[in-house]
């Protein structure tokens, strides 16, 4: 796994998506499609007001100097607006993995094929540059639209972590996990994202 990129500024794109790194001055932008529950439901949490929005940026950009994540900011190339954010999660150096999640669209964003472009970029880099062996999925068990965006990826379901977290109000939820893992990816990018693939052929 080459652990050097993840300290490098990355920047993805196709001809739909450009991701750039959360600390961009541009993360303000969020402000104006980041205050809408729905968005959150499924988060654990919930951005209401613009000292939640300030907390929101600080965690994510402290969680990235942590080395615990690598966060980006989504520009749907179409408009040139902030669309929303994702990033690589539980880094795992030792065992060369990691998840991709956290990601969340403003309601103009979604439903659009972004989110297939962006997440061809992040597996396309994540297996072939930073060299992970597991890349991984979650969704909450109810969060049947994420879990159907998922499977659109080509990664195999492999089950339910009960309880696997907390909500803002309290209650445990479940999560359902998927992953796709290194060996397959070539298969899976012919198979899932030739679209966003011809060009490298």
């Amino acid at each position: 796994m080459n652990s050097e990129i993840l300290q490098s500024e990355i920047i993805l794109e196709n001809e739909k998506v450009l991701l750039i790194p959360f600390e961009n001055e541009r993360n303000i932008e969020l402000k104006e499609i980041i205050f809408d529950d729905e968005i959150w439901k499924y988060m654990g949490m919930y951005v209401r007001n613009d000292q939640d929005f300030e907390n929101y940026i600080k965690s994510t950009l402290k969680q990235k100097a942590d080395g615990i994540c690598y966060p980006f900011l989504i520009i749907d190339k179409a408009t040139n607006k902030v669309a929303g954010s994702t990033r690589y999660g539980y880094l795992n150096h030792a065992s060369q993995k990691c998840e991709i999640g956290w990601t969340w669209y403003g309601k103009a964003f979604q439903g659009t094929g972004l989110n297939q472009a962006c997440k061809f970029e992040l597996l396309n880099f994540g297996f072939e540059q930073i060299q992970f062996r597991r890349i991984q999925f979650s969704a909450d068990l109810e969060n049947i639209r994420s879990q159907k965006a998922i499977e659109k990826l080509g990664a195999v379901k492999e089950g339910i972590f009960r309880n696997n977290y907390v909500d803002s109000e309290g209650k445990s939820k479940d999560d359902v996990y998927f992953s796709i893992i290194s060996e397959e990816w070539e298969n899976t990018k012919q198979d899932y994202f030739r679209e966003y693939s011809k060009n490298i052929f």
